[in-house]
């Protein structure tokens, strides 16, 4: 009864990453809720060989914890590379994260309107480039820079945005991977 039990949280557990992966596009930390979701699993269903059933082990949860701070390192590293290689003040580059994040979140209710589900994910990805990219600008503008020196660093900021959260995408494809492995394998 206990392997059912397992399973069936265990499957429920990877869907749920998914869903969290995908919070990812929004500017939420997606890639933490899957170790969280590993935490509970190992805390459950410890994996024990002496008796050869299923569970996770806290190896498993070490490196999806790894993996979601090396997720997060690429994603701060590439926002902030993006503008600051462009010549943008701290203030530039602390703007634009706080329009990523905001726009995303704006972009992906407002595109959910008009095509559900894909529309949340492109609304997300598109308004959290446009945030990346007025916040830049307008802190460039509020330190009196001229108008080519805030482009280049919109343009930087929207650039580092975009790698940012392609390659947070990527780390969390490989957490959720190794998460289900774990979990069936």
């Amino acid at each position: 009864m206990i392997d059912v039990t397992y399973y069936v949280l265990a499957t429920l557990a990877v869907l749920v990453s998914v869903l969290l992966w995908l919070a990812n596009l929004l500017s939420l930390p997606g890639n933490w809720g899957i170790p969280v979701l590993a935490i509970a699993l190992a805390w459950l269903f410890p994996l024990d060989p002496s008796i050869q059933g299923p569970g996770i082990g806290w190896d498993t949860v070490a490196v999806l914890v790894g993996l979601a701070v090396l997720g997060e390192l690429m994603e701060f590293a590439a926002g902030a590379t993006g503008a600051a290689k462009q010549g943008a003040s701290r203030r530039a580059i602390l703007l634009s994260l706080v329009g990523s994040c905001g726009l995303s979140l704006l972009g992906a209710v407002l595109a959910a309107g008009l095509i559900p589900i894909v529309g949340a994910l492109v609304g997300a990805l598109v308004g959290g480039a446009a945030g990346a990219w007025g916040g830049a600008y307008l802190g460039e503008m509020w330190k009196g820079r001229s108008q080519p020196e805030r482009l280049a660093a919109g343009k930087g900021a929207l650039v580092g945005r975009v790698l940012g959260t392609f390659s947070k995408l990527l780390v969390g494809v490989v957490m959720v991977a190794v998460f289900t492995a774990a979990a069936f394998i």
